[in-house]
């Protein structure tokens, strides 16, 4: 059995023998903290700690002291995780109110990171549209409702673009659509509507990937475990507004089966679609649900998806890029992001981005083909031709900062949930 150590947190620096500025020290049973900084810094010193000591193999730690504060004991959790969850921290410092706060945040989190670092022989498009409700229907299950839809019957529904991508897979592609309705009146307006990209492999299909591209893939559906992991956050907390959840779930594999590029995909909302790179497969799934959400005619659509490299270019794998015409909902979400301690940045979005994927076969191609597009944008730019009022209602992010490809000295590798807690944010904040 590990034994328990007490953890301290203190503003005194540590003896000059554990080294300059030295973020621990050790005494005895007890292990000390030394934090200067304050605010955002302060937190982000704390996760750095715990980094170091699950770094350093202590598997069982205890809080002590009154400089524990909810924030403080995030931080240090979200650095102390690791991929195994083989650590165990008692949190007798806080009040009722905060643990039930802090239990929250780690059922959230745990559920989403968990979900991410999961290899694709146990999360595919089924198993991650059934864990997702369960998930969520074990926090309110009064109040949540779903289906699930697979195979062939995407097809029959119209939901091409998911089928598409997933058929070449002997996985079947899938799609949740849950509704969390806690005012159990089915007239009750849809207040925000997520979407979220579930592609659970990712070879790049045709467009095939290279093996150290490809190694990470599993982590291709982390905006649907984003945004289900964000609205688990804001039940949990008490949200009192009707939310539908869209997961569009596929593997995207090569076969004879698979698609191929020069195909032409005719969506729901009769756009049609060339097929011009197979691995920018996140935007064809993600469509199906866009227009799914415009059915029900939200006040707001808010999707994630791990969907472009170019985000990653500008951004590293720190921040979560946003984007949306509406200035004033963009900067809500920075504001929702900061507030909550995550990070995100706006990436440019204009309306003469959607005419930068023009094709010679189709309304749009998935794609630009012309030479210094910006990548990132002209994604989000496809998105829009499926949302019915993009300009006003909707955002888009794209997850750079959803996974750590090699742990840091922030993170471990693997999954982060960074983004949660900026998802359950807006769903309270949003009117």
């Amino acid at each position: 059995m590990t034994a328990v150590m007490d953890l301290v947190l203190c503003a005194k620096p540590a003896a000059a023998h554990w080294g300059k500025n030295a973020l621990v020290s050790f005494e005895a049973n007890q292990v000390n903290v030394h934090i200067n900084s304050e605010g955002a810094a302060r937190l982000q010193d704390i996760q750095k700690a715990g980094r170091k000591l699950d770094a350093q193999g202590l598997k069982h730690l205890s809080f002590i002291g009154d400089s524990w504060d909810l924030e403080a004991c995030w931080a240090f959790y979200q650095g102390y995780y690791n991929a195994k969850q083989d650590n165990k921290l008692e949190l007798v410092v806080l009040s009722d109110a905060d643990l039930k706060r802090f239990d929250a945040l780690k059922a959230a989190a745990d559920w989403t990171r968990e979900t991410i670092n999961l290899g694709p022989a146990k999360i595919f498009p089924q198993s991650l549209c059934e864990s997702a409700a369960n998930f969520l229907s074990g926090l309110s299950p009064e109040h949540v409702s779903y289906e699930i839809i697979s195979g062939e019957d995407l097809l029959e529904q119209g939901w091409v673009g998911t089928y598409q991508v997933g058929k070449g897979s002997t996985q079947a592609p899938a799609m949740l659509q849950l509704d969390f309705n806690p005012s159990g009146d089915a007239n009750e307006p849809v207040a925000v509507a997520l979407v979220g990209k579930g592609i659970t492999f990712d070879s790049g299909g045709y467009s095939l990937k290279p093996s150290d591209g490809m190694s990470i893939m599993k982590s291709d559906m982390g905006g649907a475990a984003t945004v289900t992991g964000g609205l688990g956050l804001a039940i949990a907390n008490g949200l009192n507004k009707r939310v539908r959840l869209y997961l569009c779930c596929a593997e995207n594999m090569v076969s004879g089966d698979a698609y191929k590029l020069g195909d032409v995909i005719r969506y729901k909302n009769d756009v049609t679609v060339e097929v011009l790179n197979t691995d920018a497969e996140g935007r064809l799934v993600l469509a199906d649900g866009l227009i799914a959400a415009c059915e029900q005619k939200p006040k707001v659509i808010i999707d994630a998806a791990t969907l472009t490299g170019a985000a990653k270019m500008a951004l590293g794998r720190d921040y979560n890029a946003v984007f949306g015409f509406d200035d004033d909902l963009v900067h809500q979400a920075l504001q929702a992001a900061k507030a909550e301690f995550e990070k995100a940045w706006p990436l440019p979005l204009e309306p003469f981005h959607k005419g930068q994927i023009g094709s010679n076969f189709a309304d749009i191609a998935n794609i630009s083909s012309g030479e210094g597009m910006a990548g990132a944008s002209t994604a989000a730019a496809f998105l829009a031709h499926f949302v019915e009022n993009a300009e006003e209602n909707w955002l888009h992010f794209d997850l750079s900062g959803s996974y750590q490809k090699s742990g840091n000295a922030l993170w471990a590798t693997g999954a982060k949930g960074h983004g949660i807690r900026t998802i359950s944010r807006l769903l309270t904040e949003l009117s």
